[in-house]
């Protein structure tokens, strides 16, 4: 057992990762010096293999979110000890009788069977097994039990080594003593290597490891075994005084808090080490590390490392085979189907609604109208392709498990990209299947049922391929951010050459390629030619019509020719051919793209300020410094600001609260916190201390609340609450576009009083930066931040707020133990200054925990165990517990926090694990009956308690926010432009689009002709989707952005930060000038290329005619993000609501064909409009006879049947786009914007989807 320690950006994780094989190397521009060896074999041998022997636990909690905490572990044991269990005959009988094993062989399998109960069980997740693990907007299970879920799927397995990351942050003291301990039985037991990296290990945790590493930037300070390490530092010249935890003053040496402990003088010529590479130098040079090079050169125990050498000889690359691996993440997948209830409800309403939508508008076409038959083949792909893009958030999320799994050799790369192509079958099934039988017999399509099968053959795997295409991306581009737009215009390119908008014949010569190599153009063609070289129209007359005299050829083959498609029979045997090689090549792609091209970093190497920076600081200056031998601590520089006081001093109170959710979390829980005290919420993991926080500060947002809730003896209103307190949850959520300062200053302007002077709120943020350590990456943007520095900015924005009553929650998960006390001892000043504080907190070091005034302490079922004050050096807690009858007494050295929770059984294991007569003591019983609750009673009816006081009035608030409405707009105007500036991969991927867009239309029709029939309808088919494109692209782009935002909002909007008006009207602006900007590129390459005539003043209107529909589609996106829960519904409604507007745009079908019962969806439909001016604008603009633009063009090789003179009356008539009402419809366009936008304001102001 060894533990590694030293500061945040020391090197602690890297060294992990690279010691278990999962460092990222191949991504990184990483140089990888000197050897790794596992028994003897060097780390290149193994490389492969190396994730069965050893367990990398790492500090993020990555789940599938719908998962139970048993389903989790189950697949992790499934994929972790198959082949054990099916070998277990095998191996153990090597060198034996097979009867001399069968009792082991036995016990061997029944272990197996167990294992992921047992690993429950040694983790404490029992209770809550069947819960699943939830996220951020979807309640789960705890902070602390999501921890124990991250440690318990990768221990589940026969592994010769753990590396271990930070797996006891979010846990109480006794539950990390027991984790560790179970671990260090466990390699005893089984002779396992375990190195684990703590923060904040408690001395008794300490004392379960057997050797300790101390890294001080990237440098080994110390290695050598527990017992020595106090006795080398001490020879050193540094002593660690009486209450200070040892692993806490290891941390410290190195930094300036070391001058606390040097104890000794030396000759002038001598120095103490300061410095990392002077520790280091110092270590190299000892006994100990000569010790350690000799035990690298010798065998620990030659029997253990032989057996381990036929365990890892014998063990694969995977324990799983191909096939069962396979199936297994087959079962996973439809599992995590089947719990996203929104989205696949959604996708089957969607499926249903937009197929009787196109059957009822081409019901019974008629069977020589080829423009609309081709219309309806192309709208089946067309939907189908654009159908799939609403599963590209869910591929997101499980990319990023699937990295950590694959590191884990869980499974094959292969195994995964087929397991999720194969639980898409029944999805596309069920959509080809419904969605094709309705457009197939109500639209009269020939009824036989062989063309059926084909037809549906088509549309089945072209989803299949659409999917597989999207996967593809989701494997190849960095985010959402870009996956999106990129999956639009991907959509895009194949559809305009698909042969529909633009037929072949208007193609240049150079871009045939791609409408050869388009899925979407062999699906079309492969159902072209299924319908009309069917027997019924694979004759010379029809109707009356001889068309082997008119052409040739048969019907069929005639109407075929006039869309320049193949007319033999074999093309649709070969579309279906071809669509399945690029299923094919899509998913080989993916299994490449996912086993060489990961985007993934190596977790929190970022480094903090180096300790080498100076290595040969000045003598002179360290001389000046006091050397502060005998004193108890160092106190902070670092003062709350002086002068007048900012708010009001709070009591609060709370009164016999009961919750319950599923199950009844908090029993008659009642307690209080004064001004300028600290009270910490204590207990082990799942007892109810964050529940109880958030009933408390007015947060829960379900289940059942009873009892009182008092400020100042006065019942607290929800305004009152909100406005009174800040909050600092668990996780970890902010604006990630900002910088750390721009968070703190942010926070600091809009919530502290508008009274309190600028220059005050400035002097807040230092503050807050100085007494965070923040100041050397004041300036960094959030995105990218380790877990340590995240955690450090919540605490800051709350302190920022500076408000009366400071709810913490955890604020010390994930900190060292230096760090966690300098933030609690700022909190402590923060009190001290009249603020009432209240923490939960699970593992405070002796030193922290001697920070409160009080502690309420709940046991699991929610119930009261003590309330009362520490006393000094927390002698009144310790008396209390001691006296109860079997509590073991606390023994010198040891940690009160951690002995209390001992006492009343908190802990992983079941039962209570005091001495003596203390497991029969039922601890809230004796409480209940105890002095300290009449104190607490006693305490309660005093006046400004929990009853008014005359003294006290009310707490109320003449308006709902602290900063007034400019101050709202303007810093979160100023937020989301920087945020937006700093998002780079979401703008450039738009620019970039709408210059890939402008030259892919420019290119195809350089030298258009628009006077023809064919022509003009190229044209107009050309700004058909050029319309629908470059919108879409823009509604799907958004979406990722506006839903990742929600999360900070519904934070901030909690704390009655800002009005949800102003962030609406913010969110509005900074789109603006990006839209307009992106949309003028477009058009000045866009409009000239492709022979748009007009001048100056039409290419004008061109390009504010073409931003407001990409405007109007970046709002509807904002607009599904905020009214629906999930980023895939959102996209699944936006898939139906651009198809529909695709449908009845008046394109496909034209206005004259459009059933009369749907005349309004074409009246409603906001793309309609857009589409209309565009087009109006560039081919219906006439305004005398004779002149030369495009509308005036007189019409040629038009069918007999057509009468129409010029280009303007055919398309006036035919697409009903007139230009005597192009301003109407331009108005049209931006009054559908502001409908949308009151829509966004409603669904920001009146939806939330956060639950807690």
């Amino acid at each position: 057992m060894t533990l590694v320690l030293g500061q945040p950006g020391s090197g602690k994780s890297s060294l992990l990762q690279l010691l278990s094989g999962r460092f990222p190397l191949e991504n990184n521009n990483v140089a990888l010096e000197g050897e790794i060896a596992y028994n003897d074999e060097p780390r290149e041998s193994l490389d492969r293999r190396l994730p069965q022997f050893a367990a990398y636990v790492a500090q993020q909690d990555l789940h599938l979110s719908t998962l139970t905490v048993r389903e989790t572990h189950e697949f992790a044991h499934t994929c972790s000890t198959a082949y054990f269990g099916n070998h277990v005959e095998e191996l153990l009988s090597r060198g034996a009788q097979p009867e001399d094993n069968a009792e082991v062989q036995a016990t061997a399998r029944s272990l197996l069977r167990h294992l992921p109960q047992i690993t429950l069980e040694l983790l404490g997740l029992q209770q809550c097994a069947d819960t699943i693990i939830g996220g951020n907007l979807l309640r789960g299970v705890s902070g602390g039990e999501r921890k124990r879920v991250t440690t318990g799927e990768m221990l589940v397995g026969f592994k010769l080594a753990l590396f271990l990351d930070s797996i006891t942050t979010g846990l109480d003291s006794a539950a990390a003593f027991d984790i560790i301990s179970s671990l260090r039985g466990r390699a005893r037991s089984f002779g396992q290597t375990v190195v684990a990296a703590l923060l904040q290990p408690a001395p008794e945790v300490f004392e379960l490891f057997d050797d300790v590493l101390l890294l001080m930037g990237g440098r080994v300070a110390y290695h050598g075994p527990v017992s020595e390490v106090r006795g080398y530092f001490e020879a050193l010249g540094f002593y660690c005084p009486p209450g200070r935890d040892f692993a806490d003053f290891l941390m410290d040496l190195g930094t300036e808090d070391q001058l606390r402990y040097q104890t000794i003088a030396l000759p002038s010529n001598q120095a103490l080490p300061r410095t990392a590479k002077q520790f280091a130098a110092v270590f190299s040079g000892s006994l100990i590390h000569q010790r350690k090079l000799q035990e690298l050169q010798t065998l620990v125990d030659p029997g253990i490392v032989e057996g381990a050498h036929k365990y890892m000889d014998t063990i694969p690359e995977f324990q799983q085979g191909f096939v069962a691996s396979t199936w297994t993440l087959v079962r996973r997948e439809m599992l995590v189907l089947s719990r996203n209830v929104a989205f696949v409800v959604g996708r089957a309403v969607m499926t249903v609604i937009m197929g009787l939508l196109y059957a009822s508008t081409f019901y019974d076409f008629d069977a020589t109208d080829v423009q609309v038959i081709m219309g309806v083949v192309f709208s089946v792909i067309f939907f189908v392709s654009l159908g799939q893009a609403a599963q590209i958030p869910t591929l997101f999320e499980a990319r990023d498990i699937f990295y950590r799994q694959r590191r884990a050799n869980f499974y094959r790369s292969s195994s995964f990209v087929l397991a999720s192509a194969l639980s898409h079958i029944p999805v596309a099934l069920f959509e080809t299947f419904v969605f094709g039988s309705l457009i197939y017999w109500l639209c009269g399509f020939v009824p036989e049922a062989e063309l059926f099968v084909r037809y549906e053959a088509i549309v089945f795997l072209s989803s299949l391929a659409y999917g597989a295409w999207y996967f593809l991306l989701v494997a190849l581009t960095p985010n959402m951010n870009v996956a999106m737009p990129m999956a639009m215009l991907s959509v895009l390119v194949m559809a305009t050459y698909a042969g529909f908008a633009i037929p072949k014949d208007q193609l240049p010569d150079y871009l045939l390629w791609l409408y050869w190599a388009s899925p979407v153009a062999w699906g079309i063609r492969g159902l072209a030619v299924n319908q009309f070289r069917a027997a019924r129209f694979d004759i010379c007359v029809y109707e009356g019509v001889d068309y082997c005299s008119l052409s040739g050829g048969t019907m069929g083959e005639y109407y075929l020719s006039l869309f320049d498609v193949p007319a033999s029979k074999s093309y649709v045997d070969l579309s279906m051919v071809f669509v399945v090689g690029c299923y094919l090549l899509f998913l080989g792609l993916s299994v490449w793209a996912l086993e060489h091209r990961r985007f993934e970093g190596p977790e929190d190497t970022s480094a903090s300020a180096s300790t080498d920076e100076n290595d040969n600081p000045s003598d002179e200056l360290y001389g000046l410094l006091k050397t502060p031998r005998g004193t108890e601590s160092v106190e902070i520089a670092i003062q709350p600001s002086s002068g007048k006081r900012n708010f009001v001093p709070v009591t609060l109170a709370f009164e016999d609260i009961w919750y319950s959710g599923m199950l009844q979390i908090l029993k008659g829980v009642s307690g209080f916190a004064r001004p300028g005290f600290m009270t910490a919420l204590m207990g082990s993991s799942g007892a109810g201390k964050t529940t109880l926080m958030d009933v408390i500060a007015h947060r829960k947002t379900g289940g059942s609340v009873r009892g009182r809730i008092l400020l100042n003896g006065h019942e607290a209103s929800d305004l009152a609450m909100r406005r009174c307190t800040g909050y600092c949850e668990q996780t970890d959520v902010h604006c990630e576009g900002a910088t750390f300062r721009e968070a703190l200053t942010f926070s600091a302007f809009l919530r502290q009083p508008a009274d309190v002077p600028s220059s005050v709120k400035r002097d807040t943020v230092r503050e807050c930066l100085d007494l965070l350590d923040l100041h050397s990456i004041a300036d960094r943007i959030v995105r990218g931040a380790s877990m340590e520095q995240l955690k450090r900015l919540t605490v800051g924005v709350e302190l920022a707020a500076q408000p009366s009553i400071l709810f913490l929650d955890e604020p010390t998960s994930g900190l060292d133990a230096a760090a966690a006390k300098t933030i609690m001892e700022g909190v402590k000043k923060v009190a001290r200054s009249g603020r009432t504080v209240i923490t939960t907190i699970h593992q405070p070091s002796a030193e922290v925990f001697g920070l409160f005034d009080s502690v309420l302490l709940l046991q699991r079922g929610g119930r009261t165990v003590f309330f009362g004050d520490v006393g000094p050096q927390c002698r009144d807690l310790v008396q209390y517990f001691e006296q109860l009858p079997g509590v073991s007494p606390l023994q010198p050295e040891a940690n009160p926090a951690t002995w209390m929770l001992e006492c009343i059984g908190a802990g992983v294991n079941t039962g209570d694990k005091s001495s003596g007569n203390a497991a029969a003591v039922d601890f809230a019983d004796v409480f209940q009956s105890s002095k300290l609750r009449e104190q607490l009673d006693a305490t309660m009816k005093e006046p400004g308690v929990a009853c008014p006081s005359e003294s006290q009035a009310e707490l109320t608030f003449a308006r709902k926010r602290a900063a007034g409405p400019l101050v709202q707009l303007h810093f979160l105007v100023q937020r989301s432009f920087r945020s937006y500036w700093r998002t780079a991969s979401y703008n450039i991927t738009r620019v970039g689009i709408s210059l890939i867009l402008a030259l892919i239309f420019g290119i195809s029709f350089l030298e258009a002709d628009y006077g023809s029939y064919a022509g003009a309808n190229a044209g107009v088919g050309m700004l058909f989707i050029a319309t629908g494109f470059n919108g879409i692209v823009s509604f799907f782009g958004v979406l990722p952005v506006a839903v990742g935002d929600r999360a900070s909002f519904y934070r901030e909007r909690g704390s009655q930060c800002f009005s949800a008006f102003w962030y609406f009207v913010a969110g509005s602006i900074v789109e603006i000038p990006y839209v307009f900007a992106s949309t003028l590129l477009f058009s000045v390459i866009f409009y000239p290329m492709v022979g748009f005539t007009g001048g100056i003043a039409s290419g004008a209107l061109f390009w504010v005619n073409t931003a407001l529909l990409v405007l109007l589609q970046v709002y509807m996106g904002q607009l599904l993000a905020y009214a629906l829960p999930t980023a895939e519904l959102a996209m699944v409604v936006g898939v139906v609501v651009n198809t529909a507007s695709f449908l009845f745009m008046g394109f496909n079908p034209p206005v004259h064909s459009i059933p009369a019962g749907y005349k309004w969806l074409y009246q409603i439909v906001p793309l309609r409009y857009s589409f209309s001016a565009l087009t109006a604008l560039v081919f219906a603009d006439c305004p005398a006879a004779g002149d030369s633009d495009i509308g005036c063009q007189e019409l040629r090789d038009a069918p007999v049947t057509l009468t129409f003179s010029n280009v303007k009356e055919y398309v006036e008539y035919t697409f009903g786009a007139r230009h005597d009402e192009f301003v109407r419809n331009m108005g049209v366009v931006v009054l559908i914007i502001v409908i949308l936008r009151i829509l966004a304001l409603l669904a920001l102001r009146f939806i939330n989807y956060e639950r807690r």
